[in-house]
């Protein structure tokens, strides 16, 4: 793509996942129906937003959507028999393009600028996270998307283990989402991994008069299919990565001039301990 930005909810050199090709052939038979989405959503309990979603691959069906809407639509079975590939992650189906992509990573790098990144979350932080989603989340949702953003911190004992390095700004490890113990407890779990011999964590401190990533968060990958690197970005409403080179360059550099212009990574650690002994 000339923009260089691939986008996560677009057709990738990995295919189209399980939820995406779900909802384009839960369109085709909606639309071969001539029922809307309203209609749908009526008939299923969802709302005509929620259905919206599912068609666009950014939420999985659940309960008795699919046994309701595959006779609805005179699928004949095929969206029952779809819906079996539709892998229910504890992540947002958006986001399981990036996810393909960390799997094989040998490196990862992470800029965060709002809050402690999942890989570092404890259970109570994250549980707290998606507790503030707008809009609300569902309890049992919730439940499984916190048991998925765990079990993710396993790649940092996969063999061969990834490089993981993190610059942290000093104003998200201060942000008391869940209470203060258990940012207290989150931030003694960063410091924890802060000693694995393949992880580094640099904090950005408050007082910078210069930044160099004032753009906002964003990850790097280093691939191990000689692609070199790819830049994934999350936005309000986007998601996408980055793979022209010159694009790719310019982020990479930013993260780099970002690790310079952090505390070393023991500096790091002892401020971290001291943000966590002040709680």
């Amino acid at each position: 793509m000339h923009s260089g930005r691939r986008g996560v909810n677009e057709k990738t050199e990995q295919g189209v996942g399980a939820a995406k090709t779900f909802g384009m052939m839960l369109r085709f038979y909606r639309e071969r129906a001539k029922l809307s989405q309203e209609a749908v959503g009526k008939a299923t309990g969802y709302s005509k937003s929620q259905v919206a979603m599912i068609e666009r691959g950014l939420r999985h069906p659940k309960g008795e959507f699919v046994p309701i809407v595959d006779p609805l639509l005179g699928a004949q079975g095929a969206l029952l028999k779809l819906a079996e590939q539709v892998v229910t992650s504890g992540v947002a189906a958006w986001f399981e393009d990036y996810l393909e992509e960390e799997k094989k990573a040998v490196g990862i790098h992470k800029y965060d600028c709002h809050l402690i990144p999942g890989l570092l979350q404890t259970h109570e932080y994250a549980r707290a996270v998606f507790h503030s989603a707008v809009p609300p989340m569902e309890d049992d949702d919730i439940d499984v998307h916190v048991a998925a953003r765990i079990k993710r911190q396993e790649l940092f004992f996969r063999k061969p283990a990834p490089l993981v390095t993190f610059v942290l700004e000093q104003s998200a490890l201060t942000k008391p989402l869940g209470g203060p113990e258990v940012l207290r407890k989150n931030l003694l779990h960063v410091r924890e991994y802060a000693d694995l011999r393949n992880v580094s964590i640099q904090v950005m401190p408050g007082g910078q008069w210069t930044h160099a990533g004032l753009s906002g968060s964003f990850t790097v990958l280093e691939t191990n299919e000689h692609r070199g690197r790819l830049i994934y970005v999350e936005g309000q409403v986007g998601r996408y990565f980055v793979t022209e080179p010159p694009d790719v360059a310019v982020v990479a550099a930013r993260y780099s001039e970002l690790r310079a212009q952090s505390l070393t990574p023991e500096d790091s650690a002892r401020l971290i301990e001291k943000m966590a002994q002040e709680l």
